[in-house]
C-alpha cells in the first residue's frame, strides 16, 4: 500500500477575477458542466466554491504527477469534484484517454476534504494505491 498526497491553498479573488474578467471562456475551459451547476447554485458564495474545485484538481495533479507519463495527458475538466449523497466532496477523472485510464488503474481510492473562508480556498488529496 502506497499513498499519493497533492494539497493546494488559492485565493478566492484570484478565482473571482478570472470569472469576472475572462467569464465562460474562463469558466468552460477548467470547470465540467456539473462543477459549474453546483457553483453557480451557491449565489454569493459560488467564487469559494469555483477557487475549492480550482484546489482539488492541482492537488489532484499533485498527487497523481508520478503515475503518468506525462503530465500534459491530463487537463482541468478531466478531473471532476463531485458529491455523494452526505455531501461528501468525490474526486472522480472523467472523459479521459485509455492511456491516462491505464495510468491511473493503480489508484484504489481517493481521499479529498475541501475548505474555504472568505479569502482562501483549500484542497487536500490523498491517494491510496
Amino acid at each position: 500500500m502506497q499513498i499519493k498526497s497533492g494539497i493546494d491553498i488559492i485565493e478566492v479573488d484570484r478565482i473571482k477575477n478570472s470569472v469576472e474578467e475572462l467569464g465562460e471562456d474562463f469558466v468552460k475551459r477548467v470547470y465540467t458542466d456539473q462543477e459549474i451547476k453546483y457553483c453557480e447554485s451557491k449565489n454569493k458564495n459560488k467564487y469559494q466554491c469555483y477557487a475549492a474545485r480550482f484546489a482539488v484538481k492541482e492537488a489532484t495533479f499533485k498527487a497523481i504527477s508520478t503515475l503518468l507519463k506525462d503530465k500534459y495527458s491530463i487537463s482541468w475538466k478531466n478531473i471532476e469534484t463531485i458529491h455523494n449523497q452526505g455531501g461528501k466532496p468525490i474526486v472522480r477523472f472523467v472523459a479521459i484517454s485509455k492511456e491516462v485510464e491505464k495510468e491511473l488503474d493503480k489508484i484504489d481510492s481517493i481521499d479529498v476534504s475541501i475548505s474555504h473562508i472568505k479569502e482562501y480556498a483549500v484542497a487536500s488529496v490523498n491517494i491510496l494505491l
